[in-house]
């Protein structure tokens, strides 16, 4: 008898020497269970395998009845096996059929084995199937011999991922090959095919079983040391640890590497046989089949927790970096991660990325704003995402419906690789009128400006055909710098701006730093709301010294050209006056050191805080322009987190309260002459686009991929019917505007 502490190693060996040999799947899987009989000395082995409807079939054995194989199924629940699929934890009995789960199956001829133990085949947390061993006698079955089948089970399941969709293409649910959907939400407009790259790699475990366990257990000791102590690293740098609910991540982190539970369970693995990483890989998979079983929310996010802390334990097992920002990365990579930051964006091969997946990001974030400048289509939003993908996965994203499709079949790859044909005939029309100038219909002109932030926003200036930047985001810059930008450098950026404008107009705004865009090298305090908290123009008057550097830069920047400024979050006209006068000084610097100023200057205001709307008289008298920020505008006005997706689609941008508020504003820059422009997501939209000139704007700034379809729209509109028609729909008491405006496109050919 081979003792039980050398079956995982000799099993590992056998396999591969079965596998290197030649014949069929199931000739190979056959072979497989008669050594596993083998080395446990057991009178039966037999394989299960889970289907996509949860049922379990009976692939191969050793001892049973061999017209068995593939004509016994059981149900989802039903008999040991079910119960072990269902409950995804190991079950040992000296006497199964007292057990009261017991299913008799007389075509298999059990009915002589009386002892039984059985384990669930787990791969990434997923049941694949069960690999049970009986025997004749009645016994139970020893803690290292439970322990020796749960490893070889770790084991099968790498084979079983490769091995089953060769003998039958209908693979068991959750297993690697299965094509899945994923629904998220539109971070940036697109549609991509291509193969998936984790932007935290996964570590493969590719040895399980250890020589030498107290070797292993001192090298897991050290990484968890390791890992310790660069999260304590994390903690000690204040202006990190304090952000917001990254800080409430890193203590989660830091409470799982000190718990012993979990220390304790690991070196019990590693007791058993296996090496450092196959213990880590054992428990992960343990905790996740029991919590994916789990429908309370919170413990699902504890796991999620767990699990990338097993990840991190993992690569400094392994020594390999926490992100693939340098990795080769295929011709047509699609990037998936948890959480991505606009800086580690940027870092990838721009030309080889064709699509992005975040399981957190909404379709505000930075990182959103970052994928939109890049022309790359990309989804947010997408929970379970990086469980349910392997590295070199195909994978289409479909981020105009927010759609992920892993590993697709023919036709679905077909089907959408006419859509993008499609999708590329149409910008080829969006194309054709780049030149074309933004006229209704009925003679009213529109600037279709774009929004930017970054260097790389550039070249969309002149390939959408925009009349100009209706918003620059100087923060975008500040936040992927590793230091802040001293004068001379924003200096560059804000002339390298301007000249490739040219004569077409740029508006800067103000750092809007604070809330959720916190700078990492810029000390901060905690904030219970951040949104509501110290940013933007509050923290700009209160470290004038920052702010009156940028105007210095941008003055300098602007010498002998038009240079026009917002500034934003004004919440009361005195902030906007303060603002000024700190301009005004530095404008009298300019002239006392001889430097050339801007041919001329403009300072205009956002209006985005509802207070600033009883205030509009005012402010429009004081500003030389306007502007509506309609995504902050939007959030406070209906009290809605925009990040939040339990709320964040519960009140419509064209619900009639909105169009109040903007008609508000509207009418009072008309009544002091004052230009007011609309920067937000809603003016990339051709519905909302067109329902925003119905109401009298006539300057609005989106993504640059929005321009095309905005200008098609707008061509086929006729601005002073849609009025009329609004107006008439909202007297008769019609407060569902969208539909209102969507009848009437349908109804006037206009295309949206």
């Amino acid at each position: 008898m081979v003792h039980v502490d050398a079956v995982p190693r000799l099993l590992i060996r056998r396999l591969r020497q079965i596998m290197a040999e030649p014949g069929s799947a199931q000739e190979q899987l056959d072979r497989i269970v008669g050594q596993i009989a083998s080395l446990m000395v057991a009178e039966v082995c037999s394989v299960y395998v889970r289907r996509q409807d949860g049922s379990l079939e009976l692939f191969a054995t050793q001892g049973l009845k061999r017209e068995a194989v593939h004509n016994t199924h059981m149900k989802r629940g039903e008999g040991l096996v079910g119960l072990i699929a269902e409950q995804a934890k190991a079950i040992n009995l000296s006497e199964a059929q007292s057990h009261p789960s017991f299913s008799y199956r007389p075509e298999t001829g059990e009915e002589e084995f009386h002892s039984f133990l059985g384990v669930p085949v787990l791969r990434g947390g997923r049941v694949l199937g069960v690999l049970t061993v009986q025997n004749k006698t009645r016994r139970q079955y020893t803690e290292d011999e439970e322990d020796a089948l749960q490893t070889t089970a770790m084991v099968l399941a790498e084979v079983l991922a490769g091995t089953v969709e060769r003998i039958d293409p209908s693979l068991p649910d959750g297993a690697p090959g299965r094509s899945r959907v994923l629904q998220g939400e539109q971070l940036s407009d697109g549609l991509a095919l291509g193969h998936i790259v984790l932007h935290e790699p996964r570590v493969i475990v590719t040895q399980l079983v250890s020589d030498d366990p107290e070797a292993e257990r001192v090298r897991l000791d050290e990484a968890i040391v390791d890992l310790r102590t660069g999260l304590d690293r994390i903690f000690a740098n204040r202006d990190i640890a304090a952000a917001g609910e990254h800080h409430e991540v890193l203590e989660t982190y830091r409470m799982y590497a000190d718990d012993q539970g979990w220390r304790r369970r690991l070196h019990e693995a590693i007791a058993a046989g296996l090496t450092a990483a196959g213990a880590v890989e054992r428990v992960r998979n343990e905790m996740r089949a029991r919590m994916l079983r789990n429908a309370d929310p919170y413990w699902r996010e504890r796991f999620r927790d767990l699990d990338d802390l097993s990840d991190r334990l993992l690569r400094t097992l392994a020594g390999v970096p926490a992100t693939g920002a340098h990795q080769v990365l295929p011709p047509d990579a699609i990037l998936v991660a948890r959480t991505l930051g606009p800086a580690e964006l940027l870092d990838y091969d721009r030309e080889r990325l064709r699509g992005l997946v975040i399981e957190d990001s909404g379709a505000t974030s930075h990182v959103a704003i970052v994928a939109k400048a890049l022309g790359i289509a990309a989804v947010g939003q997408a929970r379970g995402i990086v469980e349910a993908v392997e590295p070199g996965d195909p994978a289409i994203v479909d981020a105009t419906a927010g759609e992920i499709h892993i590993r697709p079949g023919q036709e679905v790859i077909g089907a959408f690789s006419d859509k993008v044909r499609f999708r590329a005939r149409r910008l080829q029309k969006y194309s054709s009128l780049r030149g074309a100038p933004a006229v209704t219909r009925d003679g009213v002109r529109v600037a279709l400006n774009i929004n930017a932030g970054l260097m790389v926003d550039l070249p969309h200036l002149e390939e959408s055909g925009a009349d100009g930047i209706g918003l620059f985001r100087t923060e975008l810059e500040f936040m992927i710098s590793s230091s802040i930008l001293g004068r001379d450098r924003q200096t560059e950026i804000y002339r390298a701006i301007l000249e490739t404008a040219g004569e077409r107009p740029v508006v800067f705004r103000t750092l809007d730093i604070g809330g959720d865009k916190m700078l990492p090298y810029l000390r901060h305090e905690r904030e219970e709301n951040p949104a509501l908290g110290w940013r933007a123009i509050r923290m700009s008057l209160d470290r004038t010294g920052l702010f009156r550097t940028q105007i210095r830069a941008l003055l300098r920047a602007a010498a002998g050209r038009e240079l026009r400024v917002m500034l934003p979050m004004l919440t009361d006209v005195a902030e906007f006056d303060e603002a000024r006068r700190l301009i005004d000084l530095e404008i009298g610097l300019l002239s006392r050191f001889s430097s050339p100023p801007p041919r001329g200057i403009e300072i205009g205001a956002m209006v985005e805080v509802p207070a600033l709307l009883f205030q509009l008289d005012e402010i429009a008298r004081r500003a030389d322009f306007l502007s509506i920020g309609s995504n902050d505008l939007f959030q406070f006005t209906f009290a809605v987190d925009r990040a939040n997706e339990r709320v964040a689609r519960r009140y419509d941008t064209l619900s009639p309260a909105m169009l109040s508020v903007i008609r508000a504003i509207v009418a009072a820059a008309e009544r002091h002459e004052t230009p007011l422009t609309l920067c937000g997501e809603m003016a990339g939209r051709p519905l909302e686009a067109m329902v925003l000139i119905a109401l009298g704007l006539r300057s609005i700034s989106m993504a640059p991929a929005s321009i095309g379809p905005v200008k098609a729209m707008l061509l086929g509109l006729d601005a002073a019917v849609l009025r009329t028609y609004l107006d008439r729909a909202l007297a008769q008491g019609r407060r569902d505007v969208r539909a209102v405006a969507a009848e009437f496109a349908s109804a006037h050919g206009i295309e949206i």
